[in-house]
């Protein structure tokens, strides 16, 4: 129980467990340990192992004694391990010596006297050397192996414990025990009070606080009744003010007073009960119990006000009905009591060391009022959906869950006290109600987060489901863990230990990775891509604007730039953090080729990507036509190039499709092309006459080169019509279009003012009659039918296919 109100403790502060002890001749300090910098002081090391295990082989050995050693051990541990790198640095230096002179002789073979001796002085010194890390690692393996064995022998007790059978409270026959054991501890109360009240200093201390008591228990009572209930009515009123920005925010902020300011008031009954002089022992171990008893209920009320308000609104925990909600509240305030009332029961009845009959009497009914608020709380939290389950949302499938496992545990909690299985039933129902505490507290601190992100960035409410509160809540969740480990049994020796082993590092094969390895890692890289980013930067606004180099050339320099600064940078990291991959080389070597295989298309984009930019057949404001796209380039990455077409679409192509394809570049190596003009006269003009007003139009335009001049051509002529085409080349073929515009005007007005009459181009083909074709596809399948001709048709409308016609001249 002890460690059920540490846990339940920590959630509620957030504060670390309690403290190790002492030994009693201690640990030794950091300077004792180090001495003069390189070699510890193993002979109190020693002395400290020997009672370590003499007192772990002693079966009698209490909890709190091997707890306590275990704390000395880890720091002994830690301080070998820091030990283990002693003259590390000198270390490395002889060795570069030793092979500075060469490979020692083989057998049968000599060397010259000063290098021999040489060599043997070195390997005298390296010797010396390695003797304090080699004992500091010795003792290191000494240290965590008894750590590992304090650590089985407290996890097997803990299992005896829980699997420790008591009398079942449901046998009618230790009802009489725990009948006597329950008066004895109310009479016990009455004559400690009797006791004190028949002393006359007793009495005397008791008129003389009475002032001060009577103070106390106004305070008490106003704190409890009625300033609780203001605090609640005021954050309510806060909450539906829709004009004050972040109302949800200081709403939750002033209901934090409906938990201060009640545990307060019982803070002053219980230094009311305890000035009144009339306590005894175990009145003292009662009143000492009802702040904390007081923090649990009102924490409890409180998380059921947050998790099911009375006014719904968006800013809702879980949204459930109003009568769910009212359910809710009232299951969490009973809950605070049932805890509350094992917490009394503990500090009355747990010092008298009653039976084991006795305490699985009168922990039954607690535990058994326990299960039914689990059981009726999970039903409730199952009421717990969207409209759509589809778009539920992770936090409500988690609620679901939860419910579920709520339900399932409070069934077998009472199950297993009935049976007898008193303290495993403790560690359901008492953990189980926790948990359900912790979960909702997070989906408070979130909502809270999230309110003050949308506070601080003066946004909406919908700011708080943005990216920084999410993942402050997930951040949360799983720092929440070891809270929850430890509400569920877990010591907090084993998440230092965890701990420890996670910051030591694993080792695999020849190289120890520990995190330390990743953050230099990490450090080191975002440094190299922060300095690549910047040189690009400088290239890309400073230095290549000033130089001759085409804007697609710059761009090449600048892209591979900053993958030499990526590569360089990861190299250099791993380098830093000391990372030996060559264990890995055969298995990267392996997957390789399956990378190859499944990413050829990606990577033969990316060769194309390269080669485009340094060969550059296309450079950014081309006009391109690749695979019937016609348009300019916008941007050449190393995968794909961006094609911004006529209708100011963008097209995605891949480079290999530049690479392998055919491209058509109207403008790589000058702006000038040639447009083509066609132009239809009728029968009858003169065609001289035509080509030299023809000739006249294409000369008089501005953007027309006339070197080579223009050309027109007499391309041909119907009965009806002779065709003639203009040829000219333009300085800028952008500007095809508004040129070709333009003539066309101006023909239109020299022909028409020379009495030159212009043949308009064809009308399309008129659309066919649907019901006129109908009618004669079905009259020639009729006329082959007469004929028998074999014929094969089609059910789709009114359309027959004939595939042999006799009499086709009908």
């Amino acid at each position: 129980m002890i460690r059920f109100l540490r846990g339940f403790l920590l959630i509620l502060t957030l504060a670390a467990g309690p403290l190790a002890a002492q030994d009693l001749a201690g640990p030794p300090d950091l300077d004792q340990i180090v001495g003069d910098g390189s070699v510890l002081n193993y002979g109190d090391w020693d002395q400290m192992a020997g009672r370590a295990e003499a007192e772990i082989a002693e079966r009698n050995t209490p909890d709190e004694r091997l707890e306590e050693m275990r704390g000395n051990l880890a720091q002994w541990r830690a301080a070998l391990l820091t030990a283990q790198n002693a003259n590390s640095a000198r270390i490395a230096t002889v060795r570069e010596q030793i092979a500075a002179l060469g490979p020692a002789p083989a057998e049968g073979e000599t060397e010259a006297d000063e290098i021999s001796s040489r060599r043997q002085e070195l390997a005298q010194q390296l010797v010396k050397l390695q003797a304090p890390g080699i004992a500091a690692e010795e003792g290191y393996r000494r240290a965590d192996g008894l750590i590992r064995e304090i650590d089985r022998t407290l996890r097997d007790r803990q299992a005896d414990k829980l699997l420790q059978l008591w009398p079942s409270p449901l046998n009618p026959g230790n009802w009489p025990e725990a009948a006597i054991g329950f008066a004895d501890t109310v009479q016990r109360l009455w004559d400690e009070v009797s006791e004190a009240w028949n002393d006359p200093k007793a009495r005397e201390e008791l008129f003389d606080n009475l002032p001060l008591i009577l103070v106390l228990l106004l305070v008490a009572g106003a704190l409890v009744i009625y300033v609780r209930r203001w605090i609640e009515l005021f954050a309510e009123r806060l909450q539906a003010g829709a004009s004050v920005r972040g109302r949800h925010f200081w709403a939750l902020i002033a209901s934090l007073g409906g938990i201060v300011l009640p545990t307060l008031g019982v803070v002053a009954l219980s230094w009311a009960l305890l000035a009144s002089g009339l306590l005894g022992d175990t009145g003292t171990l009662i009143a000492l119990a009802l702040p904390f008893a007081g923090l649990v209920i009102f924490s409890m009320a409180w998380l059921g006000a947050r998790a099911f308000p009375r006014m719904q609104d968006d800013n809702a925990v879980l949204p459930l009905p109003p009568e769910r909600r009212a359910e809710g509240r009232f299951l969490s305030v009973m809950m605070g009591l049932v805890i509350a009332a094992e917490m009394l029961r503990a500090a009355a009845m747990d010092a008298q060391a009653y039976s084991d009959a006795t305490t699985s009497v009168m922990s039954f009914p607690i535990l058994l009022t326990g299960g039914l608020l689990l059981i009726r709380l999970g039903r409730t939290l199952r009421k717990t959906r969207d409209g759509d389950e589809k778009s539920a949302n992770y936090g409500l499938r988690l609620i679901q869950l939860l419910a579920r496992g709520l339900t399932v545990l409070g069934i077998i909690g009472p199950v297993l006290a009935g049976f007898g299985y008193v303290q495993a039933a403790e560690a359901v129902i008492y953990p189980a109600m926790m948990s359900f505490a912790l979960v909702a507290f997070l989906f408070i601190l979130q909502r809270l987060i999230g309110d003050a992100w949308a506070l601080i960035t003066k946004s909406d409410e919908t700011a708080r489901d943005a990216l920084v509160p999410v993942l402050a809540g997930f951040a949360l969740s799983i720092a929440a863990l070891p809270l929850l480990s430890l509400i569920w049994g877990a010591r907090l020796s084993d998440l230092t230990e965890l701990w420890t082993r996670f910051t030591e590092g694993y080792q695999f094969g020849g190289t120890k990775i520990s995190p330390s390895n990743f953050l230099i890692f990490a450090v080191v890289f975002v440094i190299g891509y922060m300095l690549t980013r910047l040189f690009q930067g400088a290239l890309r606004t400073t230095i290549l604007p000033k130089t001759r180099m085409e804007p697609g050339g710059q761009t090449a320099l600048v892209a591979g730039v900053g993958y030499v600064g990526v590569f360089l940078a990861a190299l250099i990291a791993i380098n830093a953090a000391g990372l030996d991959l060559s264990g890995l080389a055969i298995v990267a070597g392996a997957l390789s080729v399956g990378i190859g295989f499944g990413l050829q298309n990606i990577v033969s984009n990316f060769i194309s990507g390269i080669i485009l930019l340094v060969e550059r057949p296309v450079s950014e404001g081309d006009w391109i036509e690749v695979g019937g796209v016609q348009g300019k380039v916008r941007a050449i990455s190393v995968r794909s190039t961006r094609i911004e077409t006529f209708d100011r679409n963008d097209v995605i192509v891949p480079n290999a499709d530049l690479i392998t394809g055919r491209v058509t570049n109207w403008t790589r190596f000058n702006l000038s092309g040639r447009i083509i003009v066609p132009v239809a006269v009728a029968m009858g003009s003169d065609t001289r006459r035509v080509e030299k007003l023809l000739k006249e139009i294409a000369e008089e335009q501005p953007l027309a080169i006339l070197n080579p001049p223009p050309v027109v051509a007499f391309m041909g002529y119907t009965a009806t019509q002779m065709n003639f085409e203009i040829r000219v080349i333009l300085r800028d073929v952008n500007f095809g279009v508004q040129v070709r515009s333009d003539m066309y005007h101006r023909i239109i007005e020299r022909l028409a003012a020379e009495g030159i009459h212009i043949v308009p181009p064809p009308a399309p083909p008129a659309e066919p009659d649907p019901v006129k074709t109908a009618e004669t596809v079905l009259a020639l399948a009729d006329l082959v039918d007469r004929d028998k001709a074999p014929v094969s048709r089609r059910k789709t409308g009114v359309a027959v296919a004939a595939t042999d016609v006799k009499g086709a001249d009908r």
